[in-house]
């Protein structure tokens, strides 16, 4: 005999409540990212979802709750995911083409991943309560770029006189206007070919000086 529900409206069984969760956060991902937090209703993620409002209310119990667990699994998805493969290379170019081979590969799956990671930056200019240290993937950004700057200068890639802070905040210029694009201007397949040209670019791979 079928299956049948005992959980009134909004409460699945245990078995898909799994599955329900992540539906619920790839809505609001999308929902977020396309509206802003403060445009961002949970009706409309109810919608997005294929849902009814009450269910979104069963597994989270405000709006911020649930932001929060959207920047969490978020961050983890590319920003954490993009920094554990770059830690594993010895250079700077490898450690930058690393990252972004993460970023596509995220890309490919769902854009709304990149794009709500930009505006989550913005979000958290406009409302500093959104803001969560654990998992600030700008603050995050910063960090393991000036890791991966020092190391570089350790090991003889960049001079000793390099402006390491100027450089940090170039490359998170670059980092960030990368997310952008891949969540909101180019193709999957137009991504691949900037990040082909950045990091030809970087390598020293494009240029023909005159001597």
């Amino acid at each position: 005999m079928p299956h049948i529900a005992s959980r009134g409206p909004g409460r699945p069984p245990a078995a898909k409540a799994a599955d329900t969760r992540e539906r619920i956060l790839q809505a609001a991902r999308e929902v977020f990212s396309e509206l802003g937090y403060d445009a961002a209703t949970f009706q409309a993620i109810a919608i997005r979802s294929d849902l009814t409002r009450p269910a979104i209310n069963h597994y989270f119990e405000s709006k911020r709750v649930l932001y929060r667990e959207v920047i969490e699994q978020t961050n983890a998805m590319v920003v954490g995911a993009g920094f554990e493969r770059a830690k594993a290379q010895s250079t700077l170019l490898a450690r930058l083409s690393a990252f972004f081979s993460a970023v596509m590969q995220t890309d490919t799956k769902d854009r709304s991943v990149a794009a709500f990671l930009v505006t989550s930056v913005l979000e958290a200019q406009r409302h500093p309560e959104l803001a969560h240290e654990t998992h600030d993937s700008l603050a995050s950004s910063r960090e393991f770029l000036s890791w991966a700057v020092r190391e570089a200068m350790d090991s003889g890639e960049l001079t000793t006189d390099t402006d390491v802070e100027m450089l940090v905040e170039l490359l998170v210029a670059v980092m960030w206007g990368m997310g952008f694009y891949a969540g909101y201007v180019g193709s999957h397949a137009d991504l691949e070919r900037v990040i082909e040209k950045f990091e030809l670019l970087l390598a020293n791979k494009l240029w023909s000086l005159p001597t």
